[in-house]
């Protein structure tokens, strides 16, 4: 079977498990060239070329997370494209463990005040408030808000799962008149164009703020949800809590923000 084959019977079957779009582009990216690097023999199973590619792979610099792109993607190939019923046991690259960039609430604070346009004030809000990602912010449809309850709902979040989080009391009110008049099915941030926002505004206007208020450090729009876990352990709320608004399906990923978190360093002296 030709290679194009292949990774179309691939594209079809991920999207039948509907992984989701960027998954599904990586995979069959990393699936392509590792077709490639097996040239006429890739429909053989063989562990010690697998291997080979990998270190090859991790040679050229590509970082542990990368490298285990490539290896789920062969995995898939082999276990669902052609049906191979021997399991394949490597086992995953060392990922680094990078800490999670984390502003202060006091710096949080002065990047929102100097945003003056409402809309981009309430999605950069919206983001620290609830702990969003920006995919998500530019997603979200009034429906989603329940301003007696003060929830939003987030559907198919990332990993296309259902999720509840909160909304932040204190722009309640603000937020039920930005989105008075407009129905249920419209976006909350709509574009001037109409319709959803692309995620390149957001970090626009995020990074833009971050210029404005002279942050030192060097954070992404993300760190706004880092900073909003890191802030409501500091505050004493169960991890499981957050574990649940964040969307993390395994607590170990949640767990991280313990290390980063002031709670328990504030209370420790140097002994200079």
């Amino acid at each position: 079977m030709e290679k194009e084959k292949l990774l179309s019977a691939m594209s079809l079957e991920l999207r039948v498990r509907n992984y989701a779009f960027k998954t599904r582009k990586s995979y069959l990216f990393c699936c392509g060239k590792y077709l490639d690097y097996k040239g006429e023999n890739f429909l053989d199973w063989d562990e010690f070329e697998l291997k080979k590619f990998l270190v090859g792979l991790q040679d050229k610099g590509l970082s542990p997370q990368t490298v285990n792109l490539y290896l789920n993607a062969v995995k898939f190939f082999y276990r669902y494209v052609l049906g191979l019923s021997q399991r394949i046991n490597l086992k995953f690259a060392r990922r680094n463990v990078k800490l999670p960039v984390v502003l202060s609430q006091e710096e949080v604070k002065k990047v929102i005040s100097v945003i003056r346009n409402q809309k981009h004030r309430l999605m950069v809000s919206l983001a620290y408030g609830s702990g969003l990602r920006v995919s998500e912010v530019v997603k979200i449809r009034v429906e989603d808000l329940d301003f007696y309850d003060e929830l939003i709902y987030l559907k198919a979040a990332k990993g296309g799962k259902d999720r509840v989080t909160i909304l932040p009391e204190k722009m309640s009110d603000e937020l039920s008149e930005f989105v008075d008049g407009k129905k249920g099915r419209d976006y909350v941030f709509e574009s001037q164009r109409g319709g959803g926002l692309h995620v390149r505004t957001p970090q626009k206007v995020f990074g833009r703020a971050l210029e404005l208020a002279k942050t030192r450090r060097k954070v992404g729009f993300h760190s706004l949800r880092h900073s909003f876990a890191t802030h409501l352990l500091e505050m004493g709320t169960d991890i499981r809590f957050i574990q649940e608004m964040l969307g993390h399906k395994d607590i170990s990923t949640t767990q991280i923000y313990t290390k980063v978190t002031k709670r328990g360093l504030k209370q420790i002296k140097s002994p200079l």
